[in-house]
């Protein structure tokens, strides 16, 4: 076993990934009480690919101005309702390792999108939790519920299927 993995040094993991989910938590709160329009950020983010040192690369203007401000209204449900479920999944440690992915593609394209503010630390966070793996979310519901659903499909493949 690998130090890391080390259910009292996993208590550290599940207060780094709590603060974590807080964070995200937040986001996503004040994004839907807010009115939160992606609109501004995106045109904003396309205006950062000009000039001798563009904070966006070229091939990440053409996402945002052919995809992402095309469809902004998706974006507008889909940024704050992730980063709602990001928070509440790594709050309780259920689908801890898809939240963490999610979480770290979202700080990644915020980044790409020239924003730096908390983004670098939250992804970093995400990356470290996800290399502890299991040991993220030992202490969380995800500690029940993955050997819950492994079982409930082990006992179905096993279970004899009927004659048609």
């Amino acid at each position: 076993m690998k130090w890391y993995h080390d259910s009292k040094v996993s208590i550290i993991w599940a207060i780094i990934r709590i603060w974590l989910g807080i964070q995200w938590l937040e986001a996503g709160f004040h994004k839907l009480t807010g009115g939160f329009d992606a609109s501004g950020f995106l045109k904003g983010a396309l205006a950062k690919t000009a000039g001798e040192n563009a904070e966006v690369q070229g091939w990440y203007a053409a996402f945002l101005a052919h995809f992402a401000i095309p469809n902004v209204h998706v974006f507008n449900v889909l940024i704050p309702y992730g980063e709602l479920l990001v928070g509440l999944g790594l709050i309780v440690g259920l689908a801890t390792i898809p939240a963490l992915i999610a979480g770290a593609f979202m700080n990644l394209n915020f980044m790409l999108a020239g924003t730096t503010s908390t983004n670098p630390v939250l992804y970093t966070v995400a990356i470290i939790l996800l290399f502890t793996g299991s040991a993220s979310y030992y202490w969380g519901l995800d500690r029940i519920a993955i050997p819950a659903i492994k079982n409930y499909f082990q006992n179905r493949a096993h279970k004899p299927r009927p004659a048609h």
